[in-house]
């Protein structure tokens, strides 16, 4: 297969001024999250709203991609459907990131920035975005077959999706966070799959990143116990390969060392005495 190259990348999109900005946009870097990781009922009716906007506009993206399209225009679709429902592209901003979307195909791991290049037949690609409302955030991804996909590429795709659903299947209050990494490196395990582990899940909601880390392999030092009320993603990165990984020039795109394929998916979730609620629901 073709290894991907960098194509150019457009200018920023506007955003109305009309709709709110999350506090990073214009610095450096995002102020530290102090706040509780277990949220109000407030706060979680804002995330909700958040996060069903964020699932709306993956749609809207999902119905664009065919082989051909851009993913510079992906963003285009994914953008004006954020700001037309008053919501700000989270990632446009974010540590200087220039889009609205992470567009990330064949061996991009995550943070791919969408360009000019069209995408081909045979083509895998995720759409990672979030949306910022209400001052708070709601964050989702999907991997998407573009065209005709050989067989081991749909199947990485669909086990992914597995993967992160036994995830979120697990998730219960009093079980510490590592039982989700457990379970994801187990299934991938049977399939011969890497588990990138340098990029994982994170808490989410009042800020993008709160600073608990959700990881998708097994290790035993992520005890945090996950209580109700929580607010996080889980978001496995699985690959046909190594989970070594390098990243471009351009500071964000980061792909696999040996240039084997990679799939993820992504929900924002909320725990409830029950389990694991998806909020990232359209």
């Amino acid at each position: 297969m073709t290894v991907l190259t960098a194509g150019t990348v457009s200018p920023e999109r506007a955003v109305p001024r009309s709709i709110d900005r999350p506090e990073y946009v214009g610095q450096a870097t995002p102020l530290p999250y102090n706040g509780p990781l277990v949220r109000d009922a407030d706060t979680i009716a804002r995330i909700r709203v958040a996060s069903r906007i964020a699932a709306q506009a993956l749609d809207a993206v999902e119905a664009a991609i065919v082989p051909g399209v851009t993913t510079d225009e992906l963003d285009r679709v994914g953008h004006d459907f954020l700001v037309a429902n008053g919501a700000y592209p989270s990632t446009l901003g974010y540590k200087g990131y220039p889009k609205s979307l992470c567009s990330s195909v064949n061996e991009v791991i995550c943070h791919g920035i969408p360009d000019d290049r069209p995408l081909a037949d045979g083509d895998i690609v995720n759409i990672d975005i979030t949306a910022y409302i209400g001052e708070a955030h709601g964050d989702n991804n999907k991997t998407y077959l573009v065209g005709d996909v050989d067989q081991e590429s749909r199947l990485l795709v669909e086990r992914t999706r597995e993967a992160t659903m036994r995830a979120i299947r697990t998730v219960k209050p009093g079980r510490q966070i590592n039982v989700i990494g457990r379970v994801i490196e187990s299934y991938a395990k049977r399939f011969g799959y890497g588990v990138v582990r340098d990029f994982t899940g994170h808490g989410v909601g009042p800020a993008f990143h709160d600073g608990l880390i959700i990881p998708h392999y097994d290790d035993p030092r992520f005890d945090t116990v996950i209580k109700t009320g929580m607010t996080f993603t889980i978001e496995p990165m699985l690959t046909l390969g190594t989970a070594e990984w390098d990243m471009w020039e351009d500071g964000w795109t980061v792909t696999t060392q040996d240039k084997s394929r990679t799939a993820q998916f992504e929900h924002t979730l909320l725990v409830t005495d029950e389990g694991a609620e998806i909020l990232t629901v359209s």
